[in-house]
């Protein structure tokens, strides 16, 4: 199977969820005012779903702008949005003000469900954070974001800490990584967009790096599944990008991943990127960066092969 490219247009920070009945897809609207859900029961549905409201910003309030990177997980039982967002004030006074958030349905159809009020995913340090995500390990609950931390130099590093319950930390957290290379301070000094994958005897965290231009990239950090995942020596830092711009097919800043696994169980990477440089503004403000897929492999010592983005098609070869 392959699908069109871009797959849906106008979607950053995609998210795809494999659930028993089917697939789900979020993502952040150009509007930044709404978290959407569509539902198909194929991956290839997922084009041409329905995207259903479930939730709007209010018009005032910590949580009233800006609405980022939502992820939608299912959490013994309940229905888990997790998202960043922002106050009003932030579209004028700067845009980095986000605090996360997490939205809980116990319905069984996340898209006519009733969603509990907003909560607040507090950290240790109260600062610009986003970009969540959720992943099960070693019997445990674990959350992992971005945050910028004001004693470090740069936007945001990546944390790690084990949950008591989808909205609360239960553990102190790990500073997993901060940007360090090159490749990582291109434009502004960014470690954001976590996703997590398991293969062989590994566990791998990809996360995007520098600013949301043709620089934006792919970077890892891996560690073996039996170690323990707040302990930092355990883990080890890619010193490469391991997906990043394509000159030649015209795909810049491809980031902001997720991973998910077609309906025969072979590994998707879940990206976005766009098809041009040319961008007016901040690049936050331009909508096309467009959701895509690709198939990977992985090599004979259990990493993946994200190989290049592939060019624009808008048939299934």
């Amino acid at each position: 199977m392959s699908w069109p490219n871009p797959f849906i247009t106008q979607r950053a920070d995609p998210f795809i969820l494999r659930h028993a009945d089917g697939y789900y897809f979020i993502a952040s609207v150009p509007e930044y005012d709404r978290l959407e859900i569509r539902y198909a029961s194929t991956l290839a549905g997922l084009i041409e779903a329905e995207a259903v409201t479930v939730w709007h910003k209010p018009d005032t309030g910590p949580f009233s702008a800006l609405i980022w990177a939502p992820e939608l997980h299912h959490i013994n039982g309940q229905w888990v949005i997790y998202f960043a967002a922002a106050p009003t004030r932030a579209i004028k006074d700067g845009l980095f003000q986000h605090r996360m958030y997490a939205l809980v349905c116990n319905d069984a159809d996340p898209l006519s469900g009733n969603w509990q009020p907003c909560r607040r995913v507090h950290t240790p340090i109260d600062s610009f954070s986003l970009d969540a995500t959720y992943f099960q390990h070693q019997g445990k609950h674990w959350y992992l974001w971005a945050q910028k931390d004001p004693a470090i130099p740069g936007n945001s590093n990546l944390y790690l800490a084990e949950l008591l319950n989808p909205w609360t930390l239960k553990s102190a957290p790990l500073m997993l990584s901060r940007p360090e290379y090159e490749w990582e301070c291109a434009g502004f000094s960014v470690n954001e967009g976590p996703a997590v994958i398991q293969h062989g005897d590994k566990l791998f965290v990809t996360y995007s790096a520098s600013a949301t231009d043709e620089n934006y990239c792919l970077g890892i950090l891996s560690i073996d599944v039996l170690a323990d995942p707040l302990n930092i020596s355990a883990w080890h830092k890619s010193a490469r990008p391991v997906f990043a711009t394509s000159w030649d097919n015209q795909q810049y800043g491809p980031g902001h991943n997720s991973f998910t696994v077609d309906e025969a169980g072979r590994a998707v990477l879940v990206y976005h990127a766009r098809n041009y440089t040319e961008i007016e503004g901040d690049p936050l403000w331009d909508p096309n960066r467009h959701t895509r897929l690709k198939y990977f492999d992985w090599r004979e010592d259990s990493t993946p092969d994200f190989g290049v983005p592939p060019a624009d098609h808008t048939s299934v070869p």
